[in-house]
């Protein structure tokens, strides 16, 4: 291996040791027993990494492209992480996806429970988890001392998430239901390991209802130009004129709505958008209760994979192996995917969330399974993970959202062209999708740059944006779910430049592929757009910056 490539896994290496939970996902063995130090005095350390490992990669020289494409994912999420840690980030980091109050409790997910050497490591793993979490209120409270708060909605959610895994108001704790099926020695010190747990929970829950809640009051949910910039570099990889994307993004709009309307009136003529929504759901085909979904998930992804080799890709034999899950109770409302480890003895698998229904009509899931399956994640990143050998495991299991969601995205359209959606109700749920992802870029960046509403508009032209108008546009343009939408709402709210990653990515997919398209056609050529799928799945991991100049 290259010495810029080396140096790449050299640091993910030393990241393992600094974030165990980071080795768990990767399947890197000898941190099993512990967690993430995500104190103030851990992520100096991890920032002391990332600027030591800068000054050596300054000192090497490329040899290949790989090789340049490697320093400039590393240049680019060093240098993000270091901005990041100047500012503060890591001392109000709350928000019910990629915080530490999440990832802590998420690593247990990824543990195999095959042995009972397994379950050594988890009944180990769980004893630090109090630990851990008075950890999490060390660098919040290092926060306050700083001035430096997350909003008030989002304490709120982390604890809600808490309450949840410990079992509020009589249910059955995380740790509880997941030692399940233990082995009988380990039982007294898992339950033990459980209930300390759970009261690590409901305390951190408490003390951010009061104290955090308290302190935080005046924290707006908007972030403002400055953070918002930053989150945009984590999630993109890339600069960004956000008034462009805004304005773009309602003309998006507009169109995806407009077809949305078409295809209602094929199947429910003259209905409005809402009147279909409700006659598929109550007329469509369904799945009742958590089993069949979870079965029906599967075998659309089996099915898929199957269809898909060997015409539209060439999915290596690891690749095929995919497991549809139901994601645990606190989970975030939105569906989400999970990476196989680096020799696929844990697969890639997709999480879904159930939010206590037990009917799920299935109109709205079919390219949604898509996006976390297969062609989406699931092919990209497991792909990556079989390719490591040749590129380099930082390359392989580090993810620049606006590359890996816009892909996801990407596919789900390229699912449609390939005529997959069977019917116009499964038609209808992508657009719903799309829908979706062409209002979250207004919402975000309006919201958290309070920027005016255009004139012309029949939603409140000329108002500025504020959080509460955000859920009320939700409500009007993507709005099928009240519970769903919510949880969709506080999420970008805390995590800024995160949801705008789907459509912007897309964006760059789409245009990579219509130049490749155009210099086919202005040479003579036929245009292999397998072969274009491969070659651009090949460069591993890129920002959405080189991706665009790549593709």
């Amino acid at each position: 291996m290259t010495a810029v490539r080396e140096l790449a896994d050299r640091y993910l290496g030393e990241m393992c040791r600094l974030d165990p939970s980071l080795a768990t996902y990767i399947g890197e063995p000898g941190v099993e027993d512990s967690l993430p130090d995500v104190s103030p005095e851990g992520m100096a350390a991890r920032d002391e990494l990332a600027r030591r490992t800068l000054t050596e990669l300054a000192t090497l020289d490329d040899a290949d492209d790989p090789d340049r494409r490697c320093r400039d994912l590393l240049v680019d999420r060093l240098t993000v992480a270091t901005d990041q840690f100047d500012a503060g980030e890591h001392l109000r980091s709350l928000r019910v996806i990629g915080s530490p109050v999440g990832l802590i409790r998420a690593i247990f997910d990824q543990m195999p429970k095959n042995t009972t050497e397994d379950w050594e490591h988890i009944a180990n793993r769980l004893d630090g988890v109090p630990d851990a979490y008075a950890a999490v209120r060390r660098a919040l409270e290092a926060g306050i001392a700083q001035d430096l708060f997350a909003a008030p909605r989002q304490a709120a959610a982390c604890a809600d998430q808490l309450e949840a895994w410990a079992g509020a108001g009589g249910g059955m704790s995380f740790f509880d239901r997941y030692s399940l099926g233990a082995p009988a020695a380990l039982a007294d010190r898992l339950a033990g390991g459980a209930q300390a747990a759970a009261a690590a929970f409901a305390s951190l829950a408490n003390w951010l209802r009061t104290d955090y809640t308290a302190a935080a009051q005046h924290q707006p949910d908007a972030v403002g130009i400055d953070r918002y910039r930053l989150g945009v570099r984590q999630f993109l990889g890339a600069d960004l004129d956000p008034v462009e994307a805004y304005e773009w993004a309602w003309e998006e709009l507009a169109a995806i709505e407009n077809e949305m309307r078409t295809v209602c009136n094929e199947i429910l003529p003259g209905a409005s958008l809402e009147e279909t929504y409700v006659h598929l759901d109550e007329t469509g085909e369904a799945m009742e209760g958590e089993d069949d979904l979870r079965q029906w998930l599967q075998d659309l992804m089996d099915e898929t994979v199957a269809a898909l080799h060997g015409t539209h890709f060439d999915l290596p034999g690891p690749v095929h192996r995919i497991e549809a899950m139901i994601a645990p109770p606190g989970s975030a409302a939105a569906q989400y995917y999970s990476a196989p480890n680096a020799d696929f003895s844990r697969p890639g698998r997709t999480w879904y969330p159930t939010l206590g229904k037990t009917r799920f009509p299935i109109w709205a899931e079919v390219s949604t399974c898509y996006h976390e399956g297969v062609p989406g994640h699931h092919l990209q990143l497991a792909q990556w993970v079989h390719d490591a050998p040749r590129l380099s495991k930082f390359q392989t299991y580090t993810y620049v959202s606006g590359n890996i969601e816009g892909w996801a995205l990407y596919s789900e359209r390229l699912m449609d062209e390939l005529g997959f959606l069977r019917n116009p109700g499964e038609r209808l749920g992508y657009l719903v999708a799309q829908q979706l992802r062409a209002t979250r870029v207004i919402v975000d960046i309006g919201m958290h740059l309070s920027l005016p509403i255009p004139a012309g508009q029949p939603f409140r032209p000329g108002a500025r944006w504020s959080a509460e108008l955000g859920r009320d546009f939700l409500d009007q343009h993507a709005g099928k779910d009240p519970v769903f939408m919510d949880s969709e709402w506080v999420r970008y709210l805390g995590w800024p430049g995160q949801a705008i990653c789907y459509k912007l990515g897309e964006r760059v997919w789409l245009a990579g592929r219509a130049a490749a398209e155009q210099r086919a056609a202005a040479a003579g050529e036929w245009f292999d757009l397998k072969a274009w799928h491969t070659n651009a799945l090949a460069m591993g991991s890129t920002t959405l910056g080189l991706l665009q100049a790549e593709l």
